[in-house]
């Protein structure tokens, strides 16, 4: 089943609201001259906000509609001379960088979904000049999730801890939090919501499209009896001492 692209509907995918966005991209420090490198980037929207800050960028997704869709916004925005975006593996690229991005999508990295984080970690050491900063976007548990909740989830207990375990595990492998900030729950409705409306609207149209009901319906079972208000979003900017 081909559905329309996310970004028709959401600006972000993920749960963020363009005064976060601003928020997060403020956190950086001072971006002119720094070269921003974000993997896992989707259409970039977050990566070309850091390019309009005054970086240079360089995005990877796997995703090549995303991409596309990432370069014709950059065109749009005469940013185009400053920014590269490219389809392939975020997880293999190799280069320097002054800011790194990872934002929902340490499983770039490979391993098992409770070893991703870890991952990333040591990537952004070995991809970050000293004194540069990852910015990461992370899932944790803001309360602890019930069995009945997890028997909906596709996700497991040990695949997230708590915020401060998030932070701890950055600071053991060389990092220190410079700033954090929580996705609320308007921008995690705003987000679910855009995720879903792709298929409602393919049912309203073909109300015997099986498959978009099956989809839309295991999406908001996840949703409403699983991580609604258990599943949390945080964003740290972490730094590389010198």
């Amino acid at each position: 089943m081909t559905l329309p692209p996310l970004h028709d509907d959401l600006v972000f995918h993920g749960p963020m609201s363009s005064y976060r966005a601003d928020l997060l991209i403020r956190s950086l420090g001072p971006l002119d001259g720094q070269h921003v490198v974000d993997l896992g980037c989707g259409w970039a929207e977050l990566l070309l906000r850091a390019v309009a800050a005054g970086a240079t960028g360089h995005g990877v997704d796997l995703d090549a509609e995303a991409i596309a869709h990432g370069q014709k916004r950059a065109t749009e925005r005469g940013l185009a001379d400053r920014v590269t975006l490219e389809v392939g593996d975020a997880g293999a690229w190799s280069g320097e960088a002054d800011v790194l991005i990872v934002n929902g999508a340490t499983h770039v990295f490979g391993g098992e979904p409770t070893d991703s984080t870890v991952n990333t970690l040591k990537a952004g050491r070995r991809i970050l000049r000293p004194g540069g900063r990852l910015l990461l976007g992370e899932g944790f548990w803001e309360r602890e999730p019930t069995a009945e909740q997890l028997a909906v989830m596709p996700m497991t207990r040990e695949e997230y801890g708590s915020v401060a375990e998030l932070v701890d595990l950055a600071m053991e492998h060389g990092y220190r939090l410079l700033w954090l900030s929580q996705a609320n729950q308007d921008e995690w409705d705003e987000f679910e919501s855009g995720h879903a409306l792709a298929r409602e609207r393919r049912l309203l149209e073909r109300p015997d499209d099986e498959e978009a009901r099956a989809g839309a319906d295991r999406q908001r079972t996840w949703r409403l009896k699983g991580w609604r208000g258990v599943l949390g979003m945080v964003y740290l900017t972490l730094v590389v001492p010198h």
